[in-house]
């Protein structure tokens, strides 16, 4: 019998095929020439970029609304250094992806040939996993252990090292390995356990966070908090996983967190953590909870058992991931007559809707409360907003109401440029809905070359570039810490209006608030990529206080001291 042939670098695609992934981004580079090949006529629908960190954030966003490994392919050397960023994002974020590098060939290894790197150490200490493939045949077997890595446990990013000879090498025709994701179920005991503390407790709240979460399991946690009554949180930046609007819904645990809620977290007797670490940001500094045993009784839902009891030592820990979590809620029978946490719930969600909807005047013709203000009129509930990092986000946190599930892309990381390379790839997989990227000016310009992929595609983003003029965050820390002694966050930025349309995209200025409503009524009818360029005041460094301000109080102190 004679085997049929193909190459390594198709024998790579077809198992990728099979896995149901239909996205891919990448840099193209000569070293993985066959895996380009292979995906010309493919399922696969290619997103090539112009730097490898946008490259790689794409697919990372990919991974976060889909549950399916973001896929991303870079060549060797500066091509896989660049990428990292995006590695970094999904180990802290949690989200399954896998970047394949091509390496230089096997015969070459260890001599430090053109652009060669030891990728398996270097991402050893920052992926789920790393290995390198030294073999063609074995391609299918490391990319089924791939894609089982990426989304058991919790999930992650994993790398794969691909010698440039293995992706040419002729390797027999096989049927490819199709790797189902396995979630973890919470057992009876666990439901029952679960199910005596809920009903022992006064006052109990839920904090949901993490990726994977369908939009069926978000609507069952809805259903679950209406038949319990229960107060509702969501972790920083995992905003989209229940409505702002329902009245179970208590707020945002992250950077700023509204003083109600972080008292409720704190006088809480019951804290049920659903899916979610809450490391440094949403812990404020590891204070919300106490470190290594929290004076609230904890409920530590997690899939991956390593993160159970890593930080906070809980009173149970259920190894579950959040869909089969969501759907045991849907069966735990409440216990009979009122609750006594009951009128709680809508305290809670009048204290956020008191903290979402302040007024929040700031110096500056440009007022941002008022922008998203329009925002929220203007959007659809399906709109998906990214953004990256910087203080220019706290608008957004605070004062934008995600309705509907998988509406936010951002990093928890807190990796600068995230938000363009995140519009981009939900818009190619969604290209029905409106994506809104929300952006400073040097976040912007982390990856701003990406508007040429968004032109080259005809990828219909739209951009809200918050102009300030300095690097906002790392500015007000500044003036926190060393008082009217700034140095190194001043910034020059193009006329942002002028080089979006250098890509071919619909541009405004916008000066004053009143100019802003109608440049986003334009840009949202235009069927291309679209950019509005704010200018803000450097004064506005947060909907509660100012530069001025900050620098005063630290002046004060030091005086004091």
């Amino acid at each position: 019998m004679t085997l049929e042939m193909t190459n390594g670098g198709r024998l790579l695609v077809e198992a990728l095929e099979a896995n149901g992934i239909r996205h891919a981004s990448c840099v193209p580079g000569e070293s993985f020439l066959p895996i380009l090949d292979a995906l010309n006529g493919s399922p696969i629908a290619l997103t090539v970029c112009r730097q490898e960190g946008g490259a790689s954030m794409i697919a990372e966003a990919w991974g976060k609304l889909s549950g399916k490994p973001g896929i991303c392919f870079v060549t060797r050397g500066p091509g896989a250094t660049n990428a990292a960023a995006g590695i970094h994002v999904a180990m802290q974020d949690s989200t399954p992806m896998i970047l394949f590098i091509g390496q230089v060939e096997r015969g070459f290894l260890g001599r430090e040939a053109f652009q060669e790197v030891d990728y398996v150490q270097m991402f050893s200490g920052l992926a789920k996993w790393a290995a390198e493939i030294n073999d063609g045949e074995r391609i299918p077997e490391f990319v089924a252990r791939a894609m089982a890595i990426a989304t058991s446990g919790r999930p992650g990013p994993v790398v794969l090292s691909l010698p440039e000879d293995i992706l040419s090498q002729q390797v027999a025709k096989r049927a490819p390995i199709e790797v189902p994701p396995i979630e973890p179920q919470i057992g009876f005991s666990d439901l029952a356990a679960l199910r005596r503390q809920l009903i022992a407790s006064k006052r109990p709240i839920f904090i949901l966070g993490g990726t994977g979460w369908s939009a069926e399991a978000r609507t069952r946690i809805h259903r679950f908090a209406e038949i319990w009554d229960m107060p509702v949180a969501v972790s920083f930046r995992r905003q989209s996983l229940f409505d702002h609007e329902h009245p179970c819904f208590a707020g945002v645990v992250g950077i700023g967190i509204e003083a109600a809620l972080k008292q409720r977290i704190e006088d809480a007797d019951l804290v049920v953590l659903v899916n979610e670490r809450l490391s440094e940001m949403p812990s404020q500094s590891y204070t919300l909870l106490d470190v290594p045993v929290p004076r609230q009784a904890l409920v530590h839902v997690f899939p991956g058992p390593d993160e159970i009891g890593r930080v906070y030592r809980p009173s149970l820990g259920i190894v579950s991931g959040p869909n089969a979590f969501a759907a045991a809620l849907v069966g735990l029978e409440p216990a009979i007559g009122a609750k006594p946490w009951s009128g709680q719930v809508a305290q809670a969600h009048a204290a956020y809707r008191a903290f979402s909807d302040a007024p929040a005047p700031t110096p500056g013709a440009v007022q941002m409360r008022e922008v998203m203000a329009v925002l929220n009129d203007r959007l659809p509930e399906d709109a998906i907003i990214t953004n990256g990092a910087g203080n220019f986000a706290t608008w957004v946190h605070r004062f934008h109401r995600f309705r509907q599930a998988h509406t936010q892309l951002a990093p928890t990381s807190g990796s600068m440029g995230y938000g363009l390379p995140a519009a981009l790839a939900a818009k190619r997989m969604s290209p029905e809905r409106t994506v809104v990227v929300v952006a400073g000016d040097g976040d912007f310009l982390m990856t701003g070359q990406e508007m040429a992929t968004a032109a080259q595609y005809d990828i219909a983003i739209l951009a809200i570039v918050v102009d300030n003029g300095i690097y906002g965050t790392i500015r007000m820390h500044q003036e926190k810490t060393f008082p009217g002694r700034a140095h190194g966050s001043d910034l020059t930025s193009p006329d942002f209006a002028a080089y979006a349309r250098s890509f071919g995209a619909l541009a405004f200025t916008v000066r004053e608030t009143a100019e802003f409503a109608p440049a986003l009524d334009l840009a949202l009818a235009h069927r291309g990529p679209a950019l509005l360029h704010l200018i803000t005041d450097p004064e506005a460094i947060t909907p509660t206080t100012t530069l001025t301000k900050i620098r005063a109080a630290a002046l004060k102190g030091q005086e004091r001291g």
